[in-house]
């Protein structure tokens, strides 16, 4: 059997549906070999991730509920007997480095993230095989939907199996993120990448930011009657890093005038003494992430009782904090949560690490179509663009696809 034809086998023999698009696969071996000469030995798909709630608390040691989108990076890869490394991405130009010089400082760019894992896995050991890494991906550009996690996630079990290291999944969230702390220089946490390597079709995972644990939680949300619409505004195409910065900051001076480790050390009840000691800024910010992790609770164990039909309260309930204590959002976010709740949705609100520009909307899908038409109304009519409508589907982890 050919590879093509193996892909082709494999969809239909899976019964829950959950591969990358074929096309994207296709794409990603036609690729490959092109540049080696040569089919892969496998490919490896990680999926995209977006914030149901609980954003701004992860680099506060707190809760997060987040899926696993139907978007994936594709990975096809081969052993080589050279010792050096090839990757090669629609993203920029292809980097070959010899694998034992694969270390931090050694290479910049988006081949630092597939290259930091190689090195996070101890690539740059004596030992370990060459390779050959062709990289696709139809996640949606911008940094609310985790592309660089899931080229982390995907290069990560594709080397844990040809490399044979056998390593668990929360062991490879590890090395994901060393490799962007230490080779790419961005200081993440661990959400986007657990929730890439642990995500299951209709559910949603529950990240633990203090104590690195990663859980799944039941979000059928088609089964529920409901979609999960995604509106991206203008406004996404800038994640306000210096503004984001200064918001992190904050935060950890709050925790250190208040005795605690991390702003998850505190409780609702403790909000008071937060209000007496600190000025009215900093009050604010630690009202949302100590209101927003409840939330997180709240949710996940309303999932668990009644479904996702019940969650839409707090979904609004945590677009105001964000607005209102944490100071994030902008025109574009706020016009799109109004129209789609106008329009229907059971809650609306802005996702994502930036400062506003993604706004999901739990909608009832007899009213999709519905909601989608008023919402890019509300834009023409007051000129803010064109904004990007698109449903996502709460998928699987980072797997192989063959």
């Amino acid at each position: 059997m050919s590879t093509r034809s193996s892909v082709r086998w494999l969809r239909t023999c899976d019964p829950a549906g959950n591969f990358p698009s074929m096309t994207l696969v296709d794409r990603v071996t036609t690729r490959f070999t092109e540049v080696v000469g040569a089919e892969p030995l496998g490919v490896w798909s990680a999926p995209g991730q977006l914030t149901i709630i609980g954003d701004h608390t992860d680099y506060n040691a707190g809760l997060s509920l987040v899926i696993a989108t139907d978007h994936s990076v594709v990975v096809a890869v081969g052993v080589r007997d050279d010792g050096r490394v090839r990757v090669v991405s629609p993203f920029g130009d292809a980097t070959t480095v010899e694998l034992t010089r694969c270390v931090p400082g050694s290479v910049s760019g988006w081949a630092a993230v597939p290259l930091g894992v190689l090195w996070a896995l101890g690539g740059s050991r004596s030992g370990a095989s060459g390779l050959d890494i062709v990289i696709d991906s139809d996640i949606p550009a911008g940094p609310d939907f985790g592309i660089s996690s899931a080229i982390a996630s995907a290069v990560a079990v594709a080397v844990n199996d040809l490399w044979e290291i056998d390593l668990g999944r929360m062991e490879l969230v590890h090395a994901c993120q060393r490799a962007e702390h230490d080779m790419v220089g961005t200081p993440t946490t661990m959400v986007d990448t657990a929730t890439a390597m642990f995500g299951e079709t209709d559910s949603a995972v529950l990240v633990d930011c203090q104590l690195a644990e990663a859980s799944v939680v039941p979000f059928a949300i088609a089964d529920a009657g409901l979609a999960l619409l995604v509106i991206v505004s203008d406004g996404h195409r800038s994640p306000g890093g210096a503004a984001n910065q200064d918001r992190r900051t904050s935060c950890q001076r709050a925790a250190g005038s208040l005795g605690v480790e991390t702003l998850r050390d505190l409780a609702v009840n403790d909000l008071q003494r937060v209000r007496e000691t600190q000025d009215e800024e900093t009050y604010r910010r630690v009202r949302h992430v100590v209101t927003e992790n409840a939330r997180v609770v709240a949710v996940a164990e309303l999932l668990l009782s009644d479904g996702p039909r019940a969650i839409g309260d707090f979904l609004v309930a945590s677009y105001l904090s964000m607005r209102n204590d944490f100071d994030v959002h902008n025109s574009h976010s706020t016009r799109s949560i109004r129209s789609a709740q106008r329009a229907g949705a059971l809650g609306a609100r802005m996702t994502g690490g930036g400062l506003g520009g993604v706004v999901i909307a739990l909608v009832p899908t007899e009213l999709l179509s519905f909601v989608e038409r008023k919402v890019r109304q509300t834009f023409t009519d007051e000129q803010l663009g064109e904004p990007e409508l698109f449903v996502v589907t709460p998928s699987r982890g980072a797997h192989r696809v063959y």
